[in-house]
């Protein structure tokens, strides 16, 4: 691959992502539903596509809900960063002991509260903050139609719209994993999901205690605004984590192990990432 196609921003969102959100969002966002096809069947949402017959959904199960659905969180403690409006914290909280929830959007927020209650998720905590690497008041961005791509990241922000339609701010506040978990008196994570839109190392660095102390199972979406800053992300991200002692790093996508010297391997996807310490689970 030449390296001007490296630098070339990303595409976000394909023209059929945008045409399912705007179908969502102007005819069905105010419907309440009990979903029938993926790792929510059975439970209660408002907005989306869920409400369709699981018949006539015929896309084959994606490998982020596979590795979802064979999650074993009986008993632990779930973070959720960057949980948008809540669809992986219903699925830990069917298992988990505790969901603790970290969203800073006001808009996101809000559904992701009243997607809780639909489903009387108790045992579902939601921090109205950012996660990054200290604390401090920063602007989100995000396209209206996909309020689930809100970053911090300055670069990835200036590409989230491509001019069609025009981004939206807010002001947020961004706390560490280290600092909240202290300061809130959080329950120490078993396993933490991050999914912030390149903010994801500022995330761990954020989080270089917890890691430490408790070495929690980690999954992690891969970000950047060009194909040569995603392979810059992960390798700095891969290294970090081998430098707390998180030597298996697997790419959910293919299933391969990810190391320093192969990370470029996961630019696209997820990463699935176990303590050596840690026993599989």
């Amino acid at each position: 691959m030449n390296s001007e196609s490296e630098r070339a921003p990303y595409r976000h969102y394909s023209t059929k992502h945008r045409l399912v959100a705007w179908v969502s969002q102007r005819l069905f966002d105010r419907v309440v539903y009990t979903v029938n096809h993926g790792i929510l069947k059975g439970m209660r949402r408002r907005g989306g596509l869920g409400w369709i017959p699981a018949w006539l959904v015929r896309e084959q199960e994606s490998a982020e809900h596979r590795v979802f659905r064979s999650l074993d969180l009986r008993g632990k403690t779930v973070y959720d960063v960057g949980a948008f409006i809540g669809l992986f914290a219903l699925h830990a909280s069917r298992q988990a002991r505790t969901v603790i929830c970290f969203e800073p959007l006001p808009r996101n927020r809000e559904r992701l509260q009243e997607n809780l209650r639909l489903n009387n998720a108790a045992n579902v905590l939601v921090r109205p903050v950012g996660i990054g690497r200290q604390q401090a008041s920063l602007q989100m961005s995000f396209n209206p139609l996909m309020p689930g791509g809100a970053s911090l990241s300055t670069t990835i922000s200036e590409g989230i719209t491509d001019g069609s339609v025009t981004s939206e701010h807010s002001t947020v506040q961004v706390t560490t994993i280290d600092t909240d978990r202290s300061d809130a008196g959080l329950a120490p994570p078993d396993f933490i999901k991050i999914d912030i839109e390149g903010f994801e190392l500022d995330a761990l660095v954020g989080a270089r205690e917890t890691l430490l102390q408790f070495k929690p199972t980690l999954y992690l979406e891969m970000h950047g605004e060009t194909l040569a800053e995603k392979r810059l992300n992960v390798r700095a991200i891969v290294a970090f984590l081998e430098e707390l002692g998180y030597s298996t790093i697997t790419h959910v996508e293919t299933g391969i192990a990810i190391g320093n010297t192969n990370s470029d391997l996961a630019a696209n996807g997820h990463l699935l990432v176990r303590h050596q310490s840690a026993r599989a689970g």
